[in-house]
């Protein structure tokens, strides 16, 4: 068939596969090609060409997602949903994942429940898309301006704001698209009196942002005015100049016009506060939690998540260095987890071999204690399915075989999975197969495979990349400082006596390796 695009002709196959198969092999082509040769009065032709080419094919991923998902086709390859297919499968993470799917949901011809083949829901935007004009990041600032529009805005006054939104995009970035959606919002309703309480409950929310290298979150959320009202009247006693400031010894702690706060005290602890409101805010917050924690905010301790469990290497408690980990996925310093523990009562967790093997513990029963929970988050310490990045705390045991098919609930047949994982596991064709591997670089730890395939076994080194470190010969740890050492053996704390006490001095023939600690008060 001879198709003509605005400034080529070609004879190309009809069918998606052999179109797509043709689009990789010229992407190869082009990729092996040299730029250098190329005349200069081609490299901005080339250019705009080649983005016009990336534009149109985010709809194809649009329409290919809708038929990914009605025709179900991620069950063949073992996963739940076309989201976790692409996070997983196609390894692109959640964030991307998600973009696809927003952008499929905002531009592609989704199927109703009865079978019938909607329009997009941004058309405008969908004609913008196929035409090259614009791209993914210009759909999604589009659909977050109309989801911002509020819902009693009459649908033909949403439809033409949509039409204006794309007809601009075609001609601005989309942080400039992002400034004419606040004017055209402003415009509709300009004195926020169409906005009401059921558009605050839908944009409501409050995300906590993953950590970066330096192990701090930045906090994303969309306050309703109630919330906000009662979170300020807060602050404003428990983040008052002098008060729970955690680097002044004498600093009161609680509310400032707490009754049983000695005046005097918070007054000179005021003078000699050099914090920033936000740094204040911020104690403040922490504050808040402990006094909710240390009165039975996390619940009745009947299972893990109503627990504080953190695993670390010994070593490491033992210097005062490196990084430990929280069911919850937190990456918390040693330093601070051996001041979170002064005035607990841990639980430990030892690791054979400097390997992934715990020790031996069974259950009769189909529900893991919370010993094996413990014991099965200082191994695994989230999900254990290759990619899946769910902390421990949304988990469940799952058992090797399953346990309608006679699987014991014993510490060497349980692992992490979450709840969409777990479901994967299957004997029939299209799920997956799970075991602990006895053998290799990855023994005890949790294997994954297609079911009824010979393919090897695959772990997940999402939470545990250490591990990958240490099977990389180029990888040197740096040795202590012997003085460093000395200084810190001085300064011992109470959790690190504890440890002493229980873990013999001498040398061993394998030293223990890692240490799992619940504090309960």
């Amino acid at each position: 068939m001879a198709v003509t695009g605005p400034e080529t002709h070609h004879d190309l196959p009809d069918t998606p596969l052999e179109l797509v198969k043709l689009i990789d092999a010229a992407a190869a082509k082009l990729a092996a090609t040299s730029l250098v040769a190329m005349p200069d009065d081609e490299v901005l032709p080339t250019v705009e060409i080649f983005e016009r080419a990336h534009r149109r094919t985010d709809g194809v991923d649009a329409a290919l997602f809708t038929e990914l998902s009605d025709r179900m086709s991620y069950r063949k390859a073992g996963y739940l949903s076309p989201t976790t297919y692409l996070e997983s499968g196609l390894r692109l993470g959640s964030s991307e994942a998600k973009r696809r799917r927003t952008v499929a949901a905002a531009i592609a011809h989704m199927t109703s429940f009865q079978g019938e083949t909607l329009d997009p829901a941004l058309p405008a935007t969908a004609d913008a898309v196929s035409d090259g004009a614009i791209g993914t990041d210009h759909v999604l600032q589009i659909e977050k301006t109309m989801d911002r529009i509020p819902h009693r805005v009459a649908d033909d006054v949403r439809a033409d704001a949509e039409a204006q939104l794309a007809e601009a995009a075609r001609a601005l970035s989309p942080a400039g698209l992002a400034t004419v959606g606040n004017r055209l919002l402003a415009h509709l309703d300009p004195d926020g009196d169409l906005t009401d309480d059921r558009d605050r409950k839908r944009t409501r929310g409050f995300t906590v942002q993953p950590q970066d290298r330096q192990l701090m979150s930045k906090v994303r959320a969309m306050l309703k005015p109630e919330l906000r009202a009662k979170l300020e009247a807060l602050l404003l006693q428990w983040a008052a100049p002098g008060i729970n400031n955690p680097d002044d010894d004498q600093s009161p702690y609680g509310a400032a016009n707490d009754p049983e706060i000695d005046t005097a005290a918070l007054t000179a602890a005021a003078e000699r506060d050099d914090r920033t409101q936000t740094q204040r805010n911020h104690d403040a917050l922490e504050a808040m939690l402990d006094y909710l924690i240390g009165h039975g905010a996390l619940g009745r301790p009947t299972g893990l998540p109503a627990h504080l469990v953190v695993t670390a290497s010994l070593t490491d408690i033992e210097q005062r260095t490196g990084v430990a980990h929280t069911a919850t996925g937190t990456r918390l310093p040693v330093k601070d987890l051996v001041d979170l523990a002064a005035h607990a009562t841990p639980w430990l967790e030892v690791f054979a071999d400097h390997s992934s093997s715990i020790l031996y513990l069974g259950r009769g029963r189909r529900l893991a204690s919370l010993a094996q929970r413990i014991a099965i988050f200082g191994r695994d310490r989230g999900c254990t399915a290759p990619g899946c990045t769910a902390p421990f705390s949304r988990t469940q045991a799952h058992h090797m075989p399953d346990w309608q098919h006679g699987g014991p609930t014993d510490i060497d047949h349980l692992g992490a999975a979450c709840g969409g994982d777990n479901r994967k596991v299957s004997t029939d064709p299209g799920g997956w197969e799970t075991t602990i591997i006895a053998h290799g670089p990855h023994q005890g730890r949790v294997g994954w495979r297609p079911t009824g395939s010979s393919e090897p076994w695959q772990v997940n080194h999402t939470h545990l990349p250490e591990k990958l470190l240490r099977e990389n010969p180029d990888v040197t740890p740096s040795q202590p400082d012997p003085a460093d050492e000395s200084r810190q053996r001085r300064r011992r704390s109470r959790i690190e006596r504890w440890l002493e006490c229980r873990i013999p001095s001498a040398p061993q023939p394998v030293p223990p390796d890692e240490v799992t600690i619940e504090f309960i008060d």
